[in-house]
């Protein structure tokens, strides 16, 4: 059964109102342009393009989908009660040949063509390019910096309809994750369980999948971006399967870890799923106003590696653990990241911040403090990757504090785990969109 409920229209004019009193100031007398991009060909497809999005930042203040549009602010005639009055909307009119293939209606804006007009009329000042670059136009890349930072800051707050759609795609992921465990059975493919997922999406009224959809059996789980092949599922396996809905161009976001046969399960492997699931649980009830995600990153790993070393498998205290690199190993990602209009919606740092590692030297995409209106992802995952913990040099540089010859036991059963949901951040408790996903084995 398709989702059917109407979902509340954006109100565009509150969101320029929104990214133009966020860049006014920095602007100064730079002119803004976003780009909504253009397709790409399929190499040697003759005519056929990849399919096309228009640009996140472009779409977020037009909704409209087509490319080669721009969407242009200049500050200095922006008038102090209505700055969303500062921008001027062009766009592509359709060709006769689109018209004939596509059939696609023109979408609203001044023709592309006065763009030209326009940029001479502000000759001589800067240029922050914004969204996808047009072919010609110099950019500041200073100002684009800056403001590049400031747009995506001004966008991590989701507004009521963001909200929505991200919902309406949470509750069709959820939907279909739900009879996965009807399908999940010895001899199931990666590949079969994919198109699956995808299926049941598009049944549920999705427009498609968020990204590319993860199915991985067995030591498959341990590959953090594996794409689902003809491995077939063995009795005692676990498949970890991480996919997301699309609606309306915003995605869910969702991973569950599951036993090929439920009832046939190893200590090592609960033991295991049992470590990633408490430390999962606990970021997710700390997702809260102010709280900085490199420290839930922290206490995720710090919380993992407590597991390894309970189980035998880790010498040492978890906190040095972490600093000194050890949980890199088995823990390689980040805790997680904004999600929304793409599945890395307007990650990063808080504008003004340097880069800086994460715990331990971990690449980590969020570096803010969480505020009411942030969706983000909690993901925690435990893998025996073999790139990382078979390489002589690690071995040797941790043999004080991993216990090599146990991890080598235990990797024969199992290879790779990871929980994730969506948290939609509040001036309460967390709200998990996913929370009707479950997460038992």
């Amino acid at each position: 059964m398709q989702e059917t409920h109407a979902l509340p229209e954006p109100d565009f004019a509150a969101r320029r109102d929104r990214i133009a009193r966020a860049i006014q100031q920095a602007a100064g007398d730079a002119i803004v342009l976003i780009g909504a991009g253009e397709p790409i060909p399929v190499p040697g497809g003759l005519d056929r393009v990849h399919r096309f999005n228009t640009h996140p930042d472009y779409w977020f203040l037009t909704g409209e989908h087509r490319p080669g549009g721009v969407i242009a602010y200049d500050p200095q005639s922006a008038p102090a009660a209505t700055p969303a009055d500062a921008w001027t909307a062009f766009s592509v009119p359709q060709s006769a040949a689109e018209r004939t293939w596509e059939g696609e209606a023109d979408v609203p804006g001044v023709p592309i063509a006065e763009l030209s007009a326009w940029l001479a009329a502000r000759r001589g000042r800067p240029v922050a390019m914004l969204g996808c670059p047009l072919p010609g136009v110099r950019a500041d890349d200073a100002q684009t910096r800056r403001l590049a930072d400031l747009v995506w800051h001004a966008r991590r707050v989701k507004d009521d309809a963001e909200v929505a759609r991200i919902r309406r795609a949470a509750a069709i992921t959820a939907r279909t994750f739900a009879d996965l465990p009807n399908h999940i059975r010895p001899g199931v493919t990666e590949r079969e369980l994919r198109n699956r997922i995808l299926s049941g999406f598009i049944g549920a009224g999705a427009d498609g999948e968020g990204y590319d959809t993860i199915v991985g059996v067995g030591a498959n789980a341990a590959v953090l971006h594996f794409t689902p092949g003809s491995k077939a599922a063995g009795e005692r396996d676990f498949i970890l399967i991480d996919a997301g809905a699309e609606q309306a161009r915003y995605t869910a976001d969702v991973t569950r870890t599951f036993p090929v046969t439920p009832g046939n399960v190893s200590t090592v492997q609960r033991d295991f799923y049992n470590t990633v699931l408490s430390a999962q649980a606990q970021a997710v009830a700390n997702c809260k106003p102010g709280v900085e995600f490199h420290d839930l990153h922290r206490q995720a790993a710090e919380a993992i590696g407590a597991g390894l070393v309970a189980m035998g498998l880790l010498k040492g205290d978890p906190p040095e653990l972490v600093d000194h690199g050890v949980m890199r190993l088995f823990f390689p990602h980040g805790l997680g990241h904004l999600v929304g209009l793409g599945v890395r919606d307007a990650s990063g740092r808080l504008p003004g911040r340097v880069h800086r590692p994460g715990p331990g030297g971990t690449n980590i995409r969020l570096d803010l403090p969480l505020q009411p209106g942030y969706c983000v992802t909690i993901e925690p995952g435990l893998y025996l990757v073999p790139a990382l913990i078979d390489d002589p040099a690690t071995r040797e540089r941790f043999v004080d504090a991993v216990r090599w010859s146990e991890i080598d036991k235990v990797r024969k059963e199992i290879q790779g785990v990871r929980i994730e949901d969506d948290v939609l951040v509040t001036d309460a408790e967390p709200d998990v969109l996913t929370a009707e996903i479950s997460k038992q084995l």
